[in-house]
């Protein structure tokens, strides 16, 4: 399979419209300047850049798994924005945002997954459920979905939650080879009945190219880290390494998902 290095379109912010306060971080929805409106994840916010990496990898790996996820955008914040703004806290986030931050399409009209009441097949559940234990996703939970029903079908957002090892650069090779023991809570895992299966047909796909070129489109100022005197460069091979690291180990948290799947019976 051939893939082709995402290309990420770049909008202005032109209107703030509100914030999404249920977010721990205040992602908002803002209007920019092709006409459209976007959920923003903010560099201010709580988590900051590393959020911003987490959802644009965990988006295009989801895309190339032919799941569902709002189009991406870098959305740029200028410096004169949000002056006005008369929340204090929302006009400090905007301060510290100010430049390229991560937008997704806005769904309008959609609603959260209720695992009571949609009914996802077999196939679609293991893929997702496949890859957030590849990501280390530990936010897609019954309280916590992270997915949309939009037009009768599913859609996922919000992956700023995986990858938590770049929050401590420090044991990431550990991290890559360890079991994901929080898959056990994933809103999916009943009906994720063919992971080996998806595991067996993507691991072919998933490879060091296809990591290389989805990190390529991370923005360089999000990735260099003056606390850890770390590179940009040096960053992309972290993360490169840590999902080769992963996938060569997939055994490892495939067994994870069928055994949490053997105590839910």
């Amino acid at each position: 399979m051939n893939f082709q290095q995402p290309i990420i379109r770049e909008v202005e912010i032109i209107r703030y419209v509100q914030p999404f306060r249920e977010g721990g971080s205040l992602p908002a929805l803002v209007d920019a300047d092709d006409g459209f409106s976007y959920v923003i994840k903010f560099r201010g916010a709580g988590q900051g850049r590393k959020a911003l990496i987490a959802e644009l990898i965990g988006g295009e790996l989801a895309r190339l798994l032919k799941l569902r996820v709002p189009e991406i955008v870098f959305a740029h914040l200028d410096e004169s924005f949000g002056r006005s703004e008369p929340d204090e806290e929302i006009q400090d986030l905007l301060k510290f945002s100010v430049g390229k931050n991560l937008g997704l399409h806005f769904l309008s009209g959609a609603v959260t997954f209720d695992a009571n009441v949609d009914l996802i097949g077999a196939e679609e559940a293991s893929k997702i459920v496949w890859l957030d234990a590849l990501l280390m996703n530990v936010d897609r939970t019954v309280r916590n979905t992270n997915m949309l029903i939009w037009h009768k079908e599913l859609w996922l957002i919000d992956h700023g939650a995986a990858l938590y090892f770049h929050h401590s650069w420090d044991n990431w090779e550990e991290q890559a080879v360890k079991p994901f023991v929080q898959i056990k809570d994933h809103v999916l895992l009943k009906n994720a009945a063919i992971v080996e299966k998806i595991n067996t047909d993507f691991s072919a796909i998933f490879t060091e190219d296809v990591f290389r070129k989805v990190l390529a489109v991370v923005p360089d100022e999000w990735l260099a880290d003056s606390e850890r005197e770390l590179s940009a460069t040096e960053a992309r091979e972290v993360y490169v390494s840590f999902l080769k690291q992963r996938m060569a180990n997939s055994s490892i948290f495939v067994k994870q998902i069928e055994d949490a799947r053997k105590n839910l019976i």
